[in-house]
């Protein structure tokens, strides 16, 4: 069964957007491309009638959006998060241009809830922010001036997702041939605490100097993706051995 985008269950997030002419322009740049799902983090001045002003006639984007004090709070029900990024990291995770990545965002909205993050105007996602997303999005721009302005650079993304849509051939959704639903960004974060702490107490992290296991570990799961079933077992198998962990301690007491 072939896969149908669903706008709907797509959303932008801005993060930390600092100037309010730029939220306005976003969403003018989203209903041109039919999407209304609009999350700001933690914006430094909103509302402000310049967004008003900039958003013309979408001003109900603007009045539909959520305003909440960090990223995870934006993504905590969503099953796929895409970041966009604009260099390369210290760990490469999984980089498509904007015409892939809207190809896996187009079959991922058909039945699980999508965000697309765009960062602040003059420093983008932090790395701590890019951990959270199942891969990254790569504009291509001149190296002589990379610079895209934030509702170019959505206008851009959501046009990708507005062909795809007037075409209408998207291959069969991965959640058709699955029996549990992916886990949403909340309940791996949950799972990465746990994980993290597990791997304190059987001495193979030293919190003192972690180096870049925990970022590798994300990276593998989010290539992976887990199912909520999946996600149970390992959990499972995480407090068992927390469980041995204190039965050894106290039996060298």
């Amino acid at each position: 069964m072939r896969a149908r985008m669903n706008l709907d269950n797509i959303r932008i997030v801005l993060v930390n957007t600092s100037h309010p002419g730029n939220i306005g322009g976003v969403a003018r740049a989203m209903k041109n491309m039919g999407l209304g799902r609009l999350c700001l983090v933690a914006p430094r001045q909103y509302p402000d009638e310049q967004a008003t002003w900039r958003a013309a006639s979408a001003s109900d984007v603007l009045a539909a959006a959520d305003i909440v004090d960090t990223v995870e709070e934006a993504v905590a029900d969503c099953q796929f998060v895409v970041g966009t990024s604009a260099r390369e990291r210290r760990i490469p995770w999984p980089l498509l241009d904007p015409r892939r990545c809207a190809e896996r965002v187009a079959v991922a909205s058909d039945n699980e809830q999508v965000a697309i993050l765009f960062g602040r105007e003059d420093r983008g996602l932090t790395n701590e922010e890019l951990k959270l997303c199942n891969l990254h999005l790569n504009i291509p721009s001149s190296a002589d001036y990379s610079s895209l302005n934030l509702a170019m650079a959505v206008q851009i993304v959501c046009y990708e997702l507005r062909m795809l849509l007037s075409r209408g051939d998207l291959p069969s959704a991965e959640v058709d041939q699955w029996d549990a639903p992916f886990s949403t960004a909340q309940n791996m974060e949950r799972y990465y605490e746990h994980l993290e702490q597990t791997l304190v107490d059987i001495e193979f992290l030293d919190p003192v100097a972690p180096r870049q296991l925990m970022a590798r570990l994300r990276r593998l799961f989010s290539r992976v993706r887990l199912d909520e079933m999946e996600l149970n077992i390992l959990r499972g198998v995480l407090t068992e051995t927390q469980k041995w962990v204190r039965k050894a301690k106290d039996g060298d007491r």
